[in-house]
């Protein structure tokens, strides 16, 4: 029975000996070279769209919130231009809208709707609204960009300081996922967004006033919010000018509660719709393209409508309000040394992976589990609050494993070229397969590490092989003993040997080797396969002989020394040159047995003897003859051999 290799499977999992969990450094050590790889790819915004596009489908898989019920829109959408006939809609109507919704006592109105000159007819009557109500809010536009020039607020409202900016901050993918907050013009006061605006009255009734902490963090009720810098989250060197917010959406446009322009003009409303609430009112019509691409717009196959402007300030207005006083949650971010430790982790667990489960299948498998944890440890995350990044460290995840896979091929490539170099001329493809599996316990520092094991040694030598040599060619002495060696080695490979050497015309063979025997039964097996081995030797040997006859050629016969015990084997030689070898006073029996008294015991083709070891191994499967107790050259003490008769 073959010696089994002493491991544990789940699948095709192997687990390491202990010692062998040292080895995981040797591969862990691309763990820093591929973190530091992937955070020099994130630092070159290459993986920047792939960040926000996940910040999107986080944002789409959330549950959606219910409406807030603080805030309600008036709509201008494209029915209501149809009726009107118009735009900009003139200043009578707009007068006429603010004094409905004023009826209702809203505590604050935002007006998303630029009225820096006249539409008459109306104008007169629009002033006296402006000036009428104090907690209504204009807007301006204060940056200028490539699309649109800056635009002037209603001189009454600014002279009044009731303005706040339409300014949206839009990323490089057209996309609206940060809140701008408050903007300081050259030479000019701060001025607030439109929706902390109108928030900040809202919540001054409630008696929440903005605190500034000594690190430039804004305090609002129950909330501190965190400005905004260029590399957080998903972002590389962002524009972080003015006071920036992650907008944490409430949701699209369906989680407000809208009325259209039309509706409130023909009191179709209810009586108490807008009382203690804030009013946006801002137009809703595609026609008008006061449009923004937000995370709801678009996913992987589709593109929806776009939302407009006055859904984006109102969202704005809904997160300082809820945030203060309903502890509403924000979207913080990581440092990025923390963002760097994420991203180092994932890449050591890939590279553990790696190392666990290299050159199988189930590195493909595990490290795809492994994805699908980070994934949802970053949705969870998200649900919480936080925007961890997930790209560079999946990347760092799958890099690791398949560098670590690839490493793993590449230095088993170098070790079974190293180890079928050592064996593969000595044993069958059986054995270099078993020494292949073992090599961890066989192999260190590029040799095979010398082990204490039992084994059946075996020596070969041919009788009279001085005097054939003397009589022969050169080349044809050489082409001779190449076809009996080959032919020798053949039997022993048939008999799962080891080649241990050639010496002239002896050859050396161990069974046994290089994957130690512990099993009393494989000690016996390995010595029963030895002396088969030599019966076998002696009939190819017959054969050879009449096939040299009819060449005349010489005609030879045999010795052939067996004996079990300890051996030491493993790699011997110099760094230049080294062998696998076998040593241990077993090898020296085996060939004192081979050449005891050469003259003995002479008759037939072949004489085998062997040690009382293995004779007590074979266990009577061969036709064996005590020899005697006799003492061998070289040794002091005497020993028992014994012959296998095979003539």
């Amino acid at each position: 029975m073959k010696q089994k290799q002493t491991v544990f499977r789940l699948h095709t999992f192997r687990w390491k000996p202990s010692g062998q969990w040292l080895k995981l450094f040797r591969y862990l050590w691309l763990s820093p070279v591929i973190t530091a790889s992937v955070i020099a790819l994130q630092s070159t915004g290459f993986l920047q769209l792939l960040d926000w596009a996940t910040y999107d489908q986080f944002v789409r898989w959330r549950p959606l919130e219910p409406p807030d019920p603080r805030i309600v829109i008036v709509t201008i959408d494209e029915p209501d231009l149809k009726k009107l006939g118009q735009w900009p809609i003139p200043d009578a109507i707009l007068a006429q809208l603010i004094e409905k919704i004023k009826l209702q006592n809203p505590i604050a109105i935002g007006l998303d709707i630029y009225r820096n000159l006249p539409v008459q007819p109306g104008h007169e009557d629009l002033i006296k609204v402006f000036k009428t109500t104090p907690n209504l809010v204009g807007v301006e536009k204060v940056v200028e960009d490539q699309n649109r020039a800056s635009i002037e607020p209603p001189p009454i409202l600014k002279d009044k300081k009731q303005v706040g900016a339409a300014d949206l901050i839009l990323d490089a993918d057209g996309k609206i996922r940060r809140a701008l907050l408050s903007i300081k013009p050259p030479e000019r006061p701060t001025i607030l967004n439109l929706g902390a605006t109108v928030a900040l009255i809202y919540l001054q009734t409630q008696g929440i006033t903005p605190k500034m902490t000594e690190n430039q963090q804004v305090i609002l009720g129950k909330a501190e919010f965190t400005r905004f810098t260029e590399n957080d989250g998903g972002y590389v060197r962002a524009d972080d000018d003015g006071y920036q917010i992650l907008l944490n959406y409430r949701g699209s446009q369906d989680n407000f509660h809208k009325i259209s322009m039309t509706q409130v003009l023909n009191n179709e409303i209810p009586p108490d719709l807008f009382r203690d609430k804030i009013v946006f009112i801002g137009p809703f019509a595609q026609s008008l393209n006061d449009l923004f691409f937000t995370p709801y717009t678009s996913n992987l196959f589709s593109i929806n409508d776009r939302t407009p402007g006055v859904i984006i300030h109102a969202n704005i207005a809904s997160q300082l309000i809820s945030s203060a006083i309903d502890g509403r949650t924000l979207i913080h971010v990581w440092s990025d040394r923390t963002e760097w430790f994420w991203v180092f982790l994932w890449s050591t667990v890939g590279s553990s992976l790696g190392w666990i489960y290299g050159g199988t299948r189930w590195t493909v498998y595990w490290l795809i589990l492994a994805s699908g944890g980070l994934i949802i440890i970053s949705y969870s995350a998200f649900m919480s609050g936080w925007w961890l990044p997930l790209v560079s460290p999946l990347l760092a995840l799958v890099s690791s494993g398949m560098v670590v896979t690839a490493y793993i091929a590449n230095v088993e490539r170098q070790d079974r070229k190293m180890v079928m170099t050592l064996f593969q001329r000595y044993v069958t493809p059986k054995i270099a397969e078993t020494i292949w599996q073992n090599r961890e316990d066989l192999l260190q520092k590029g040799q095979i590490l010398g082990q204490k094991m039992i084994a059946t040694v075996l020596f070969t030598d041919i009788k009279g092989f001085s005097t054939i040599a003397e009589r022969m060619e050169p080349a044809m002495l050489m082409t001779w003993l190449n076809e009996y060696m080959n032919a020798m080695a053949n039997i022993v490979f048939e008999h799962d040997g080891v080649v241990d050497k050639f010496m002239g015309d002896a050859i050396m063979a161990v069974f046994g080797v290089p994957i130690p025997r512990n099993n009393p039964q494989e000690i016996a097996q390995d010595a029963t396969s030895a002396v088969s081995c030599a019966l076998a030797m002696g009939e190819k040997l017959r054969v050879l002989n009449q096939h040299w006859q009819q060449q005349n050629q010489p005609l030879i016969s045999m010795r052939i020394g067996i004996a079990t015990g300890v051996v030491v084997t493993g790699s011997l030689g110099s760094s230049q040159r080294m062998e696998y070898t076998t040593l241990g006073d077993s090898v020296n029996i085996a060939a004192r047995l081979e050449s005891y008294d050469k003259s003995f015991y002479s008759e037939g083709t072949c004489r085998i003897l062997m040690n009382e070891e293995t004779h007590q191994q074979i266990n009577g499967k061969f036709p064996t003859r005590y020899v005697g107790r006799v003492q061998l050259y070289g040794r002091q003490q005497l020993i028992n051999i014994y012959q296998a008769i095979n003539d």
